[in-house]
């Protein structure tokens, strides 16, 4: 599994190597979730608030969002687009930045499975599983934020 990163945000410094990791142990969740597709490749695009154009653009929300997906399963591409400012934010008050992160992009790879949101039913489906994974991962103190 090739992870590509891609900053579009200069406000935080992050651990490349170890979301590069993370992310593709959580790739495998998802391999293991769509074994219809031959994943082979996920970009994950870093970002701030401007994360709001895309969602204003894409799915006609003008707000600011904590991640994005985009699912190209024929061609075993992702794309998940993830707010730094944001986790960084909501970590401060929750359990950790690093914790967020990896809840957001946990999230987002769980929706390139078509695994949806749109209900408070089934977004507590989603946080529940993402959470385990989260928790089984044992991400360690300080992982991605520097």
């Amino acid at each position: 599994m090739v992870i590509e990163i891609t900053h579009r945000q200069t406000t935080f410094s992050v651990d490349e190597e170890r979301l590069s990791e993370y992310t593709t142990w959580i790739m495998e969740k998802i391999v293991s979730l769509t074994p219809e597709v031959m994943w082979h490749e996920l970009s994950l695009v870093l970002t701030d608030d401007s994360i709001r154009d895309l969602n204003s653009t894409w799915f006609q929300k003008d707000t600011v969002t904590d991640v994005i997906s985009f699912a190209y399963p024929d061609e075993g591409f992702g794309e998940v687009i993830v707010n730094l400012t944001q986790a960084k934010e909501e970590g401060e008050l929750r359990q950790s930045p690093d914790h967020e992160l990896a809840l957001y992009i946990a999230h987002g790879c769980h929706h390139l499975t078509g695994a949806e949101d749109d209900t408070p039913e089934k977004k507590e489906a989603m946080l529940c599983c993402e959470t385990d994974w989260v928790k089984e991962y044992s991400l360690p103190q300080g992982a991605f934020f520097q």
